[in-house]
């Protein structure tokens, strides 16, 4: 009899923590977007290897611009996510600056990539296991470090690309057969880190690369070209959680 009520008391204390520990999975679906500047490491621009540690020197305003992220999440564990992407956005490259100042190319390029990636969490939020944080407290009062999250991810996309050159680069896409556009792949890689404001919004920065299959984003490639077109995203992200079901489906209702 007094194993029985140790075991039930037991239980008891356990119960909650255990619920707890599944509150996540009210809220598996999340949509977000994310925008920031964008950064072009191709043929047009740029330093040699030789003069050119980590590729730092080739990070510079004149080859920044834009990128702006649509996504949506489903998460299969609590720490594992699959996410779909959806990114527009524009790269530049000129000869302005780095070891080829003389020859004149520029070309800016726009970009729309959808792709689909996998996000595992190495470190995971206190709060969601919170009912009080569930219900709609926010999630600061508990401390910042409590609210973290921090990712990496990777996955596989597509890149649709055109690119439109300056005067001197487009009569050698015209003397090479060149066509300044087209369709190849992508491997995004990154890591990424956001603050849990409440149950429904949260808040990050995200760096990320994409290694390209092509040697041709900036509309130009030669037998010198050691390597295929890289790009960077430093993107700032909002991410809101939606309520789901006890069948698995996602709701808008209070």
């Amino acid at each position: 009899m007094k194993r029985a009520i140790i075991v039930i008391f037991l239980l008891c204390l356990l119960a909650p923590i255990l619920q707890a520990q599944e509150l996540w999975k009210v809220r598996r679906y999340e949509f977000g977007v994310g925008f920031g500047p964008s950064m072009f490491f191709g043929d047009v621009g740029g330093f040699s290897k030789t003069k050119n540690i980590l590729g730092l020197r080739d990070m510079s305003l004149l080859q920044t611009r834009y990128n702006f992220n649509l996504n949506a999440k489903y998460r299969i564990t609590r720490e594992i996510n699959i996410r779909f992407s959806f990114t527009q956005g524009l790269l530049h490259a000129t000869d302005v600056r780095g070891s080829n100042p003389g020859r004149g190319y520029e070309a800016s390029t726009s970009i729309i990539e959808p792709a689909i990636l996998g996000e595992y969490y190495f470190i995971k939020n206190n709060v969601e296991g919170d009912y009080s944080f569930v219900k709609g407290r926010n999630g600061f009062l508990s401390g910042v470090l409590s609210t973290l999250d921090v990712y990496a991810f990777t996955g596989l996309g597509g890149l649709i690309y055109s690119s439109t050159p300056n005067a001197l680069l487009k009569a050698r896409e015209v003397e090479m057969g060149i066509t300044p556009g087209g369709f190849t792949g992508v491997v995004p890689v990154g890591v990424g880190g956001s603050l849990a404001f409440n149950s429904n919004f949260s808040f990050g920065l995200e760096l990320s690369g994409r290694y390209s299959f092509s040697d041709n984003l900036d509309g130009y490639t030669s037998q010198f070209s050691s390597s295929n077109d890289v790009y960077y995203f430093l993107n700032l992200t909002v991410l809101y959680k939606i309520k789901t079901t006890k069948q698995g489906f996602p709701t808008f209702k209070k």
